[in-house]
């Protein structure tokens, strides 16, 4: 199972809105006769990648999956009929499928078709690795991750609007594959202003476009801006207030002029449920402040992303989350690794519910 965990992430970022599967075969003898990976929506599924590879040695074989195997048709067909054609006499699927067109269904006619079919092996970290398609299924809305760079006292910027670099090559580096397996990008209309970014993904390999998203609510940004040239990378959206929209029509459409799509949001809530809409399942947030604290606030945060740099700020600097204290409690599988001269931490965020 861990084998098939390992071909399921190699196609990390470029499923969406399928999750990533990994699928080993192995024979009576123990011996792996085929393996692989769903690679991307409407090619193969890992299942049928894994039997074509194993051929006639599947049949009375065992079939390690992450997920478990559709039995409806899509833009495939379904695994469940592949997997009973090819004569697999047991069934190991990490978790279950929450799609409501698999459900348990998949399970199910395994089972009647008398296929031994297990379920659990590995759970915790299949389903956290396929976090963004569980959180679509069960929840409806984008997984959110939050990322910042900040010094060893807490700040992420010498003053409000102003340029700082905070962390080292190592992490922007590391930043760009971070991006690279994400669906949007998320920052605030002060990060706009004082940076000017792109928000792409720079010097890896990405399947799909990179949507670029800025919470402008009161459409201050420049529509000359880079973030909106599409040609730099991917769409662009600029999630602003309904109020603002309709007291600036002229600015709406400036935006629409250069091809960025005005999308009217009044909370960080309904924000992400409208970007599921245009394809976002994973959404980075990477600024600034505000930004990062009205998702903390919302309870929108799955994942947290922090590099914390050797450096000191001072007190009168900006603070880390806009000086919103954060319970660490509520973090878990907390994890922290050098990153050249800074050091990066990651966690899962768990919600008091």
């Amino acid at each position: 199972m861990r084998r098939a965990l390992f071909h399921a992430e190699r196609a990390l970022g470029a499923t969406v809105p399928n999750p990533m599967v990994g699928a080993v075969v192995v024979d009576r003898a123990g011996v792996v006769v085929g393996q692989g990976f769903h690679e991307r929506a409407g090619q193969p599924h890992a299942e049928v990648v894994a039997l074509d590879a194993a051929g006639p040695r599947a049949h009375g074989a065992t079939l390690y999956v992450t997920l478990e195997p559709c039995c409806h048709v899509g833009r495939t067909g379904p695994c469940t009929k592949r997997i009973l054609a090819a004569g697999i006499s047991r069934v190991v699927a990490a978790t279950l499928d929450p799609f409501p067109r698999v459900s348990g269904q998949g399970v199910r006619e395994l089972r009647e078709a008398g296929v031994v079919v297990e379920i659990g092996l590995e759970e915790a970290a299949a389903r956290r690795l396929n976090a963004a398609y569980l959180m679509v299924q069960e929840r409806q809305r984008p997984f959110v991750v939050l990322k910042a760079a900040t010094t060893r006292d807490g700040r992420i910027a010498a003053m409000r609007d102003q340029p700082t670099a905070i962390s080292g090559a190592a992490a922007a580096r590391r930043t760009q594959r971070l991006r690279a397996s994400v669906d949007g990008i998320a920052v605030g209309a002060g990060t706009v202003c004082a940076d000017d970014p792109r928000l792409t993904a720079r010097d890896v390999v990405r399947a799909r476009p990179l949507t670029r998203v800025v919470f402008d609510r009161a459409l201050v940004t420049s529509p000359r801006a880079r973030v909106y040239d599409s040609a730099a990378g991917g769409p662009a959206i600029v999630v602003a207030d309904p109020a603002a929209m309709v007291a600036y029509p002229e600015r709406v459409e400036r935006f629409a002029q250069a091809g960025a799509d005005v999308v009217p949001a009044a909370t960080p809530d309904a924000a992400v449920r409208a970007l599921l809409a245009r394809g976002v399942h994973t959404l980075l947030v990477e600024g600034g402040a505000a930004l990062h604290r009205s998702f903390w606030e919302a309870e929108l945060v799955d994942r947290l992303h922090l590099i914390v740099a050797p450096a000191r700020l001072g007190g009168a600097a900006v603070p880390l989350f806009d000086g919103l204290a954060v319970p660490w409690s509520r973090l878990s599988r907390v994890t922290s690794v050098p990153c050249g001269p800074d050091m990066w931490m990651d966690a899962d965020v768990h919600w008091d519910r």
